[in-house]
């Protein structure tokens, strides 16, 4: 894919219904290194099968459990991972890059925000110094004067004010939630149409997360970002996100509206992370709508066959073990991967944490 000719000049950005990025049946694994003995060389399964589409103006909630593939699935989008299979599409056109020019005018309009704001700053520079450089190596400013008026316009961008105070201060100078305010402002200045935040509240005081959200949403709505908001709280993915993916070790399982995700799960595996945040209205129906906690996440080196989640599933049925169900449409761009659902199946009754039962229908 070349993307010289999207480089020059960005369209004006609209929020309509053609997505920016498409994944389709996405698939990562990580070679181990060993000898080999007897048999084939194994490797880590990390993402099996991953499809999904960014939207302007729109953001998309990544949950699961930690181990889940969603921090790979990020690295895949940010081009930091090269998938093993699958096809990545940017503006209906596949992406196919290597190193060089290619990969820089790609990254020109994908950002990745890391989840540790202490890690992600260099310590030895400067604000200025990390705001510069994606401004001069994308051309943004070419010299003194256009850098600093940028700097202080994204720092403003990102509610860091006075920005003068702020221009010249070293990472250990800044509270955490400054310092993750700098690494958000460090991928605008690349003005970005696709912005991956890989869990950007979760290593910040809870009192400063939500500021981070209400940002992150300011600045999706504001300059029609498609956003990427990864995360293992189900609760922010509600609060956060239109649209909300659910993952298990590797595997997509559900998808849809937020608010039909949290409010209607169809999925075991997506009951099962309700019934995990915190919820008080669940003090006088602590024996309603919560599954039973069965292990842990599998290996993704010799993961369980079928359906991952089979060994934890209190409906699991023999074919969850033999093959992984097909996509099923629930109506209304709600959808999920499970037997409950396909093949003829009988509908699971939900009764949710308020108490209320709900039946999803089988198809």
């Amino acid at each position: 894919m070349s993307l010289s000719n999207v480089t020059a000049s960005k369209p004006v950005r609209d929020a309509g219904a053609q997505p920016i990025m498409e994944a389709e049946h996405l698939r990562k694994e990580f070679p181990l290194r060993q000898i080999k003995i007897f048999g084939a060389a194994q490797a880590v399964r990390a993402v099996e099968d991953a499809s999904f589409s960014l939207y302007p103006g729109r953001a998309t909630a990544l949950v699961g459990e930690s181990g889940s593939g969603k921090t790979t699935i990020a690295r895949m989008l940010a081009r930091l991972y090269e998938p093993t299979s699958g096809t990545l599409r940017f503006r209906d056109e596949a992406v196919k890059l290597g190193r060089g020019a290619n990969l820089n005018a790609y990254r020109s309009h994908v950002q990745l925000v890391f989840q540790d704001p202490f890690a992600s700053l260099n310590p030895v520079h400067s604000v200025r110094y990390h705001l510069s450089r994606p401004l001069r190596i994308y051309g943004h400013a070419r010299n003194r004067i256009q850098e600093t008026e940028q700097i202080l316009s994204l720092l403003r961008r990102v509610n860091l004010t006075p920005a003068e105070q702020f221009i010249e201060k070293f990472p250990h100078q800044l509270s955490g939630g400054q310092r993750q305010r700098i690494a958000i402002a460090r991928a605008l200045a690349v003005q970005p149409e696709v912005l991956l935040a890989d869990e950007p509240v979760s290593m910040l005081d809870v009192s400063i997360r939500l500021d981070i959200l209400n940002l992150l949403r300011r600045l999706k709505d504001e300059e029609q970002l498609a956003l990427l908001y990864i995360t293992h709280d189900i609760a922010s993915a509600r609060y956060f996100a239109e649209e909300t993916l659910v993952m298990y070790a590797g595997q997509m399982v559900e998808g849809g509206p937020s608010e039909e995700v949290t409010q209607q799960p169809k999925h075991p595996y997506t009951r099962l992370l309700l019934s995990a945040a915190p919820d008080p209205t669940r003090v006088k129906n602590k024996d309603k709508g919560q599954l039973p906690a069965r292990g842990e996440i599998p290996s993704l080196i010799n993961p369980p066959t079928g359906c991952r989640f089979h060994p934890r599933c209190p409906h699991a049925m023999p074919v969850c073990k033999e093959r992984f169900p097909g996509r099923t449409d629930l109506g209304n761009g709600h959808w999920t991967n499970c037997f409950l659902y396909g093949d003829g199946a009988q509908p699971i009754p939900y009764t949710g944490t308020t108490g209320t039962t709900t039946t999803a229908r089988a198809e």
